[in-house]
Order: structure tokens, then C-alpha cells, then sequence
């Protein structure tokens, strides 16, 4: 199908055009769903056959992301390109956009893989940001130490998510063990924050610059990897107009096309410290699946076919929790069994350590989110009562 045949009479897509995704995973799965709620058909390219993205997709490519013959394929199959996750080439990008448009850009792509581009672009455009120093060598590893005073983490530039890529360092004896453990080089060292908690933000920003920001969602995280969002974050409502207020700015500095989610800290000083962003749905925005008229995956489609962006409002307060590895799928049959729990599965074979393979939502009428015990109770099967687990809010 050719773009111009799947055009509607506005500037956007119309119905049964084909929205290409990189990538199989369950980001691409829940935008393709998006998109067929939408009307649109979805092609997948993917290394994995029977990936979660596949299991719902119109079409499916099976190619690498670097094989050129194998992305101009898929492009000229497809009227526009997005992308599910960041660990592939921006010059597969580039050689997609060649042939159809693809959002976000692979200039987007490279600023928000690699964390030194990451925060020279954030720095340049004034937002704020944890103190950092990039390190290229032992000098200016050093250097950054003496900078930054101890403790401070010391960081992969890319290919680092859920704790990975990343070493602590509390004394001087430990410099040149961190710095050797952690590749490739270079590394980017960054001030310890005193934060209260880790805030996040999905802003999404069309084809004619109209922008639309969801509430921030309150993180909290086991073992380095996602656990419960609360929306709306239980911050003071100036705070959390200020990290949206961010967030916008931040899409409109990139000329975003797409969605975008925007982590930052809370210090206990009530500053906000914006710490990485994602240019593609976040698992953070999973919540917006129940409570919001129009999700995260929806709001993405739109944006990258050209469809105009209704409120990013909200009608019900949520906790989202995901489900990961073996322990939490053996609690399956509870969860279904829950009333409340709204359980979304991603269609992953094999539970593994740290993979997550669902998330549940819990909906609340709006401006009554409960406490940590309350958010407890109504996850059943699923809470976790350990006092160490149960961070304060930041209201």
C-alpha cells in the first residue's frame, strides 16, 4: 500500500493504512493493538518470530536491524515508521526515512541512546540536571571524582537499563575497578541526588507541533527494575505542573514527533533533576491503558499518523504493577481470580529472572488514591509488605 492511497482527505493516515514498528517486544504489541483500535494495520520488524509484537501484528518482517536490504523492504511496505525500543543502529533510521517518514527522528534516537548526548542536548536546552562530568580516560575520571566528591555512579553511555550498565563508587580505592568493569568507553559519572522520589512524565507531540501531557506517575522500583507507577504522582500540584512544564519543553527542543517519557528525580529541596528520557511508549505509562480515555499507545499512533490529539486526561486514579519473572506468573490464576486487578499479559514464552512478562492496573476514583497500605490491600495476591519497600510519598 502506498502512502498517498492511504491518506485521508486531512494530512494524517486514514483507516487500513500500515503503521511499520522496529522491534517485537511488548511495547510494539500494545501499539499495534492501539492501532487497530484506530483502524490502521500494523507490519513488524523483528528478529523474533513469535515475539509479543508478531502475536497481533497485520504483517511481520524477519530481518536485522542493520541489513539495509531488509529495511527498504519493509519501508516501502509500510506509509510511516516507529520504533518500540532504542538498542538499535539511528542509521537504520536514516535509511528508513528514505523511503517513508518515520517518528521519532534518528536524530532523536541518537541523542536519547547515549547518555552523554543525552545530557549535553538537556544541558544546552537549560533543563536541570544531577551534577555529571563525562569520563573518557583515567584523567578525567579522576578528575570527575574529585568534581563530584564520593559517593557518585559511574555509568555506561549506552545500552544500560533496569540498574545495568551502572557501578557505584564510594572511595577512591575503587575508581580503576569501576572504570575497567563497566564498557564501552566512554562513561558518564554523576553526582549522587538526595531525592524524596523518582517522578515520570508522558508528553506526546504531533505532526503540527500540538503537545499533550499525561499526569506524572510516582516510581517505585525492586531490584533496579520498574515495580508500581502511581497516577497521579502525590506531589504538590505546582510540582507537578513544573515536570510536565519540562517535559513539553524537552519534546519541543528535539521537534519530537511521537511520545516520549521524561524520568526525573524530586530532591528534598522540591527541585526537579531530570535523569533520562525514552523517545517511545514507557513502562511507566502503562497505567494510562485503564484510566485514560486515550492511552500512551494511542496517543503514539496518532502523533506518528498525523491524527489530531485529544486531552491527555484521565478518568480514574491508578496503580500499576508489573509482573516479573517466574514468581510473580505463578501468582496467574490469583490475579485472574482478583476482582480489581486488571491484568494485561504480553505473550512471552519463558519466565525468566527479571523479565517482565505483564503488568496489572488498579483503578481508583480520581483524587482517591490510597496510601502505601491501602495500594497494598488492593493488590492481593500480588503485595509486598516489606517496610523497605514502602517509600514515603512526596506531597
Amino acid at each position: 500500500m502506498s502512502a498517498s492511497s492511504s491518506r485521508s482527505s486531512s494530512s494524517g493516515l486514514g483507516p487500513n493504512a500500515v503503521i511499520g514498528i522496529v522491534g517485537g517486544g511488548q511495547l510494539g504489541r500494545m501499539s499495534a493493538m492501539a492501532a487497530a483500535r484506530l483502524g490502521f494495520r500494523t507490519h513488524i520488524l523483528t528478529q523474533e518470530a513469535n515475539g509479543p509484537a508478531a502475536q497481533v501484528a497485520h504483517a511481520v518482517t524477519l530481518g536485522a536491524y542493520e541489513d539495509h536490504t531488509a529495511l527498504e523492504a519493509f519501508a516501502r511496505a509500510v506509509d510511516v515508521v516507529t520504533f518500540e525500543f532504542e538498542n538499535i543502529s539511528a542509521d537504520a533510521l536514516d535509511c528508513l526515512a528514505q523511503h517513508c517518514p518515520v517518528h521519532p527522528s534518528g536524530a532523536i534516537l541518537r541523542i536519547s541512546q547515549d547518555r552523554l548526548a543525552e545530557k549535553t542536548f538537556l544541558s544546552s536546552a537549560e533543563i536541570p540536571l544531577a551534577p555529571w562530568h563525562a569520563v573518557t580516560d583515567h584523567a578525567s575520571l579522576h578528575a570527575a571524582a574529585e568534581a563530584l566528591g564520593f559517593p557518585f555512579i559511574l555509568k555506561t553511555t549506552r545500552n544500560g537499563y533496569d540498574g545495568k550498565g551502572q557501578a557505584r563508587v564510594y572511595e577512591a580505592a575503587q575508581l580503576e575497578e569501576a572504570f575497567a568493569s563497566l564498557a564501552p568507553h566512554p562513561l558518564v559519572a554523576e553526582g549522587m541526588v538526595d531525592f524524596a522520589c523518582e517522578l515520570s512524565v508522558m508528553v506526546v507531540r504531533g505532526t503540527d507541533g500540538t503537545t499533550r501531557c499525561f499526569a506524572p506517575g510516582l516510581n517505585h522500583h525492586r531490584d533496579g527494575i520498574l515495580d508500581l507507577t502511581l497516577a497521579p504522582a502525590p506531589v504538590p500540584q505546582e510540582t507537578a505542573q513544573q515536570a510536565q512544564a519540562l517535559a513539553i519543553t524537552i519534546a519541543e527542543k528535539l521537534d519530537l514527533v511521537g511520545i516520549l517519557g521524561v524520568e526525573m528525580f524530586l530532591d528534598r529541596s522540591g527541585a526537579l533533576l531530570v535523569n533520562e528520557m525514552a523517545p517511545r511508549p514507557h513502562n511507566s505509562g502503562h497505567w494510562t491503558m485503564d484510566a485514560c480515555p486515550a492511552d500512551q499507545f494511542e496517543m503514539h499512533i496518532r502523533a506518528v499518523a498525523g491524527l489530531p490529539l485529544p486531552p491527555a486526561i484521565r478518568h480514574s486514579d491508578a496503580v500499576m504493577k508489573n509482573l516479573v519473572g517466574p514468581d510473580d506468573m505463578a501468582l496467574w490464576p490469583q490475579i485472574l481470580a482478583t476482582p480489581g486487578l486488571l491484568p494485561h499479559l504480553y505473550g512471552k514464552e519463558e519466565a525468566r529472572d527479571g523479565r517482565k512478562m505483564g503488568h496489572v492496573n488498579i483503578l481508583f476514583p480520581c483524587g482517591s488514591l490510597p496510601g502505601a497500605l491501602g495500594i497494598q490491600d488492593a493488590l492481593g495476591p500480588l503485595a509486598t509488605r516489606a517496610e523497605e519497600e514502602q517509600e514515603e510519598d512526596c506531597a
